[in-house]
């Protein structure tokens, strides 16, 4: 067992580094565990546009990076190490890490964010890798002149076909509802684009494709009408997954899988607060994010006092 601490954050995305930086400054013995690199979906973003301060957007990258750095030098402790379980019943606040170590402490901010989505279609796992992706901003350099497909309707797949078209031959967005979800300004881009065509009321029913991609294959809901779609890479937006499988059973959730707390981010259990894509909430957004991690570690410090006042007065009481 690894010594206590006040505040352990689960996931380093925008929320759980906003957190840290909260704690931290606040004098909290705050640790920070991400099992894979600090930013979550943010740091896979080529450009953000809509967070305050940046007139000309900034490169998701370099904001994770930022807020990283803004974090460690706060005093927040950063280990990149995989959580694998969560001891939260009764009064006990303890993580299990993947090395088999335990750390226990008094607050959990879970802020392990969210998974792309799948279609779920013959060869989408077959040729992921080899031409399917589920980040444009990642392998969109890999098809450079050449066709890429975007599937989706939502920001994250306006962003990634705007972003795809200034590297690509060509770009085809299909989506299966008439209208994008998408933000207006975003959407009047793309539609503006030349290199941008749209395909309404349809779906990807299979990928296809020999050692690599070469296209998909697509039905019209409307009208049942099959054809093919040649394609280098196609990049599938269509929505994402809360990684909460740490706490299920654990916590409520809802149908979704996302954990059930509120704009105070306090969940069902006490001492244990969600911040971030895994809460349920109208808007999933790196400001939104960050808003959650400060709410939440602001509340687990006055949770934590509050307690700590209780014990004390039980222990004076008792002398």
């Amino acid at each position: 067992m690894r010594g206590m601490c006040d505040i352990i954050i689960i996931g380093g995305g925008p929320a759980g580094l906003t957190a840290g930086i909260y704690a931290a400054r606040a004098g909290m013995d705050a640790v920070l565990l991400e099992k894979k690199f600090s930013g979550g979906q943010a740091s896979t973003t080529n450009i953000v546009e809509n967070y305050p301060g940046f007139e000309n957007g900034i490169g998701g990258p370099e904001l994770a990076i930022a807020m990283e750095h803004q974090a460690v030098k706060a005093g927040l402790q950063i280990s990149y190490e995989d959580c694998v379980g969560v001891e939260i019943g009764g009064d006990a606040r303890r993580i299990k890490l993947y090395s088999g170590e335990e750390m226990e402490c008094g607050a959990i901010i879970l802020s392990m964010g969210s998974q792309p989505r799948k279609l779920g279609v013959p060869g989408e796992e077959e040729f992921r890798g080899r031409g399917v992706s589920f980040c444009a901003t990642c392998d969109g350099f890999m098809f450079r002149k050449k066709n890429a497909i975007i599937i989706g309707g939502g920001n994250t797949a306006i962003e990634d076909a705007l972003y795809l078209a200034n590297i690509c031959e060509s770009v085809t967005i299909i989506h299966r509802r008439r209208e994008f979800r998408a933000e207006l300004a975003l959407v009047k881009r793309v539609m503006d684009n030349p290199k941008v065509r749209v395909l309404w009321d349809s779906v990807v029913t299979s990928f296809g494709g020999g050692k690599k991609l070469e296209g998909v294959s697509v039905r019209n809901i409307t009208t049942g009408t099959a054809s093919a779609i040649p394609a280098d890479g196609a990049f599938v937006a269509v929505g994402a997954i809360p990684d909460t499988n740490l706490v299920k059973g654990k916590l409520r959730l809802d149908e979704s899988g996302y954990i059930i707390a509120g704009e105070d981010t306090r969940t069902n259990v006490a001492r244990v607060y969600a911040a971030g894509d895994l809460r349920t909430k109208p808007l999933r957004q790196i400001v939104t994010a960050a808003a959650d991690g400060a709410i939440a570690a602001t509340n687990a410090m006055q949770d934590l006092r509050a307690l700590n006042r209780l014990e004390r007065h039980v222990v004076i009481a008792a002398q």
